[in-house]
């Protein structure tokens, strides 16, 4: 039997947490059935809080835990859940916390997290130099406060020495699904998957990110590159004519631009336009030839094989699946 302990502090979001535990409930259930048992089940579950008492999570409501994570000296899988819209510690017992989760960990227990539950990991240091992934919208901010965790932004799920990331709360299926495989069998994790009407074979949450430019950096230069691109993105120019237009010698541009936004110039104007483009996938009809006019590409090829490269899917798939239509 696996022992499954759910850290829970103020402000979390519970509903990963409770979804994760009706996946194991389901997963003990078709266990029990094709092994004909109804003894010890597959996985055991609890709640634990800094001091073992009701705290008030996400969406205003309060849970009453099953005890204090200082008591509990020996756990299987750890889980901590995300933190919406903070992505830093909330508790008054935060070092506690993280000393308690690296000690279950040398004891041999996962730690699993959900969304921004990637960030308290990371704040043990046991992320360091492993992958890691969170939820698309705070890749900037985990990647400048913690720049020797190997983050893989595009993965639902990632896996590295005992400690796995889910990318976003409702990834908590596809974290589920690996910790059923992982502790019952890959034939559960089929039937639990059939049950819950999941995709297990999604892996990427590329399609879903959306791109916004990081400009509260200071460099007033950068930035109005930045605005020259986001409103000339169809105009065909070159990155030596914007570098002079803001007053910055094209040798210097390039590591400037990179330095303030995280993004090489060349790259930040793709997203643009690939942005764009998604945009008028999801709202209208046009051709993707039209499309790829439209955002100052000439080749379709070109624009096509961008398109994959950033978001995993064809324009055509992208289409199909976000595509805004009339429920008139």
């Amino acid at each position: 039997m696996a022992k499954v302990s759910f850290i829970v502090d103020t402000g979390c979001c519970f509903s990963g947490i409770s979804g994760l535990i009706d996946s194991f409930g389901i997963a003990n259930l078709w266990h029990a059935d094709k092994t004909k048992t109804s003894g010890t089940p597959l996985f055991e579950t609890e709640l634990l809080s800094p001091d073992g008492q009701p705290v008030q999570v996400g969406g205003g409501f309060r849970v009453a835990p099953d005890g204090c994570f200082a008591d509990r000296e020996k756990t299987d899988v750890v889980v901590i859940p995300s933190f919406l819209p903070n992505t830093e510690l909330l508790c008054d017992n935060a070092r506690d916390m993280l000393d308690w989760i690296s000690d279950q960990y040398r004891r041999g227990a996962r730690v699993a997290t959900l969304c921004t539950g990637s960030f308290v990991l990371a704040e043990t240091g046991l992320l360091d130099h492993r992958q890691a992934t969170t939820n698309w919208l705070y890749v900037r901010k985990f990647r400048r406060r913690h720049p020797k965790v190997h983050l893989k932004p595009d993965r639902i799920l990632t896996r590295d020495s005992g400690l796995i990331c889910a990318g976003t709360s409702t990834a908590f299926y596809h974290l589920g699904l690996h910790l059923i495989d992982m502790f019952g069998s890959p034939e559960l994790s089929a039937l639990c998957a059939k049950t819950l009407l999941l995709d297990s074979k999604k892996t990427s949450q590329a399609s879903y990110a959306m791109f916004s430019g990081y400009k509260e950096h200071g460099d007033q230069e950068i930035r109005k590159a930045q605005e020259s691109m986001e409103s000339r993105y169809a105009e065909t120019f070159s990155m030596e004519q914007l570098a002079r237009q803001v007053g910055i010698s094209p040798r210097h541009f390039i590591r400037r631009f990179r330095k303030a936004t995280g993004e090489t110039p060349l790259n930040y104007l793709q997203q643009i336009r690939i942005e764009t483009a998604k945009s008028i996938l999801e709202t209208g009809g046009a051709t993707v030839d039209e499309i790829t006019q439209a955002i100052g590409y000439e080749n379709s090829g070109t624009f096509r094989k961008l398109f994959k490269t950033f978001t995993g899917l064809s324009p055509r798939e992208y289409r199909d699946k976000f595509a805004r239509r009339s429920q008139g």
